[in-house]
This record gives C-alpha cells, structure tokens and sequence, in this order.
C-alpha cells in the first residue's frame, strides 16, 4: 500500500489497526507494511506515537528502540535513499496485540482533534531543505533518548515532538514543523532549568 496517500493521524492509526488483525503479538516490521517504508513522516510518526504513548512508550528499551529507528531513516534521508532499509532484529521487536489496541484507542480522540487543523501550508518547510533540517535535528532528539529513560516522561516529550514532526511532514504543514521546533526549544528550556 502506497504510503503518499497519508494525510492525517487517523489515516495512520487505521494502518497499524490493519497490523493488529488477527495476530497476537505485532512486529514493527508489519506495522511498518501496512503504513509503508518510503516516506520520511510516516515512519517518524510511528516511531513517535510509540515513544508518545504511555501504554508501549513506558516499556523498558522500547524509547531507545525507537531512537535508533529514527537514526537510521533520518540517516538515509539525508543520504538521499529512496527506500528506508532496517535490520531485521528491529523488524521482529513486538508488542501484544492487546497493548497496541489500548493505545490506538487512547490516540483515537486526541487524533481526530489534532486533523481538523491540518492542512497544506507554509510548504517551504516540509520541501527538501526543510526535510533535511528536520532530520539533523531528529537525529538529535534521537541520540538523546536512551538517556531519557532515566527520567519520567521525558522519553514521551520526545515522542511528542517526533510525532509533531512527522504529521508535519504527511499533512505538508509548515506551521506545525514550526510547531514542532517550538515544543523542542521549550522542553530543552524545561530541561535546563530544571538542572539549575
């Protein structure tokens, strides 16, 4: 199934809800089927909607899982790939079925809230150079995630703004890609003085 026809989250969640069919444990690798692995936002809104929800995002290794996820797509986009290779031990990493239904159960509201405010705009931001910058500053974001599962939560901020990120580029909304920097920029702010 083509992956360029995503436009909105509830499109995404319905994808992953087709992975979930009829198995008891789903792999990334059959999540990553039914959304498709050749464009750059789908897959970063996977990786952050995992890392976001508390039900799988709380799972010991699953946030440093998702980090090294994003290090290789964003990696390959900026070595201009066309088709995103992964390893095959992340491929196998599963959750129930159960755990995942809870959790795109618990992102059905917030989902359908979240579309009605997604649309094409500010394009220049989602275009090639846009992409570019949003993948270094994802890297980024991904170097620090194992880290972050020392500390509550912080693991999920960083699944809120991948998740923010990766929308932005499905929905080709540039105002959320500015969104997207200001959630990071806040919670580095958060961060730093919280160490103070």
């Amino acid at each position: 199934m083509p992956d360029s026809d995503l436009t909105n989250l509830e499109q995404l969640l319905d994808r992953i809800g087709e992975a979930a069919a009829e198995r008891s444990d789903v792999s990334l690798g059959a999540i990553l089927d039914v959304v498709g692995r050749r464009s750059f936002g789908p897959l970063l809104l996977v990786a952050g909607l995992i890392t976001l929800a508390p039900i799988i995002g709380d799972i010991p290794g699953v946030p440093t899982v998702m980090g090294i996820l994003v290090i290789l797509i964003a990696a390959q986009v900026l070595l201009r790939q066309e088709h995103f290779w992964l390893p095959e031990w992340m491929l196998r990493r599963s959750v129930s079925e159960e755990k995942l239904r809870k959790m795109l159960s618990w992102l059905r509201r917030p989902a359908r809230f979240i579309d009605k405010f997604l649309r094409p705009r500010l394009t220049l931001f989602t275009r090639k150079a846009g992409t570019i910058v949003i993948a270094i500053v994802c890297v980024q974001v991904a170097l620090a995630m194992p880290f972050m599962e020392l500390v509550p939560l912080s693991a999920n901020i960083a699944g809120l703004v991948l998740t923010v990120f990766g929308l932005a580029l499905i929905a080709c909304d540039g105002l959320l890609v500015l969104t997207g920097f200001s959630v990071l920029v806040l919670s580095i702010g958060v961060a730093a003085f919280s160490l103070i």
